[in-house]
């Protein structure tokens, strides 16, 4: 793994970026089937390219999907963690720890949108990865009416980003003074979306 400082250079179109909530309401097990069937689907579609924010919750779920697909399956995907700070984990459980190290450890590149935590940093690095990618795979829970999930899809959306909720409802989003018209992936629906 390669660390780097600096914003790196993506080819937007083959990436795809992960939001999610650091307390998940769905089962992990389903939900970690549903981040690895996605992750097919778009590959199948010329996305090879996964970014991670390396938050709790549903970020390391994700990259953790992404790297079995990778070692297990053998599939030709890349991991690139974008990294707010170089404490992120500062406070956090040593369990979760150990889990960031390992995922930091087994990435394809690490990529830090800042040196130090800062008010931003976290909004910093969401930005980064929206601005990079041509897809996001969310799980925004229908019911947060702010936060940095909410933030990340509403800039997506904005971006013209193709959004995926894996969240069991997908929130109608309609920000002060404009509307963003999200792409609707209910499990049932999604599957017929990705072909999968």
């Amino acid at each position: 793994m390669k660390l780097e400082t600096g914003l790196e250079r993506l080819e937007r179109k083959r990436c795809c970026c992960f939001t999610g909530h650091r307390q998940i309401e769905k089962r992990p097990e389903e939900l970690s089937r549903e981040i690895a069937q996605t992750a097919l689907g778009l590959w199948r579609r010329g996305i090879d390219t996964f970014l991670a924010g390396g938050a709790r919750g549903f970020d390391t779920l994700a990259a953790q999907r992404i790297l079995w697909l990778r070692d297990w399956l053998q599939l030709p995907l890349r991991l690139v963690l974008a990294l707010p700070c170089r404490e992120q984990t500062k406070g956090w459980p040593e369990v979760e720890k150990r889990q960031y190290q390992a995922i930091l450890e087994q990435a394809d590149k690490a990529v830090y949108t800042g040196d130090s935590y800062t008010s931003g940093c976290m909004q910093r690095r969401n930005r980064f990865m929206v601005d990079h990618s041509a897809v996001c795979v969310c799980c925004l829970q229908g019911d947060r009416t702010r936060g940095g999930t909410l933030y990340t899809v509403r800039y997506a959306a904005s971006q013209g980003l193709r959004i995926i909720n894996l969240a069991e409802e997908s929130p109608g989003l309609q920000p002060v003074g404009e509307q963003l018209r999200l792409q609707e992936a209910s499990p049932g629906g999604l599957w017929g979306l990705l072909d999968v």
